[in-house]
């Protein structure tokens, strides 16, 4: 996460936040005018946008996704099923990481950036440790999940392994 202060020409606000759009993802931006009233400050809380590279769209990794409502009452059902000491199967972290990437690409399209993201990366987090441990069968492919892009760009990665499995299940 970076916050970054810039100080502009008033006209220049709108193509300063462009651009900072366009390279980061940004929360809202605050402006407010300098002490001598000439120029603007831009305060923006922002974060390196991942390199999208091989990972596929949102879009082309959930075009066969149930809809989120189905996938929260299915996500919490598994949860609730689960006997006491075993462990859920790599169905369940994969489908709860898809959710919470879908909801919080839904909040970041709507110009929030909450806790959702982080919580979608700490389940992303959870699935390539999963993986990793050879508990699952990841497809892998162009990234493993031993794979330092895995680990750079982890909601990628949950992307990649969801467009696999909801081709071949």
């Amino acid at each position: 996460m970076l916050d970054i202060r810039i100080i502009c020409d008033p006209d220049d606000g709108d193509r300063v936040n462009k651009a900072l759009s366009q390279v980061f993802t940004t929360g809202p931006v605050r402006d407010y005018p300098t002490r001598d009233g000439e120029r603007l400050r831009l305060y923006v809380s922002a974060e390196h946008r991942p390199d999208t590279g091989p990972w596929p769209t949102p879009e082309a990794a959930y075009a066969l996704a149930p809809s989120m409502v189905s996938e929260v009452g299915w996500t919490a059902d598994q949860a609730a099923r689960k006997p006491f000491g075993t462990h859920l199967p790599r169905d369940f972290w994969l489908r709860k990481a898809a959710l919470l990437d879908r909801i919080a690409l839904h909040g970041e399209t709507d110009g929030f950036h909450d806790d959702a993201a982080e919580a979608a990366i700490e389940a992303a987090h959870r699935l390539i440790a999963f993986d990793r441990d050879g508990e699952g069968d990841c497809h892998g492919t162009p990234y493993g999940p031993e794979n330092a892009v895995s680990n750079a760009d982890p909601r990628g990665y949950v992307r990649q392994e969801y467009a696999h499995w909801a081709k071949t299940h």
